[in-house]
């Protein structure tokens, strides 16, 4: 298990919690949170994929400027479905209720 850490400086501020995806085999869950910085905290069951990480969340945060505090719950995700959770977050935020 490894415990990952990354921080970003972006500008867009959410407003509200979101929960998308599962902790189940091959997938992974995002929780986002309001807060003043944008950090991301990863838990994930695969070691030594820091740098894939990281690949993943610059593509992500250079199109979503997204600042709030993500924790990832991850259970041998692919970046494929990194993208598509942390996309659905996104998306979730911009749903009206």
């Amino acid at each position: 298990m490894e415990k990952l850490h990354f921080t970003y400086q972006n500008t867009k501020t959410i407003e509200k919690f979101v929960h998308v995806g599962v902790v189940a085999s091959g997938d992974l869950e995002v929780l986002l949170y309001p807060a003043d910085e944008t950090t991301v905290d990863i838990v994930t069951g695969s070691d030594g994929f820091k740098e894939v990480w990281k690949n993943v969340l610059n593509r992500f945060f250079d199109r979503y400027s997204l600042k709030g505090k993500f924790i990832i719950h991850d259970f041998g995700a692919t970046p494929g479905v990194v993208n598509l959770r942390l996309t659905q977050a996104m998306e979730a935020l911009n749903d009206e209720e």
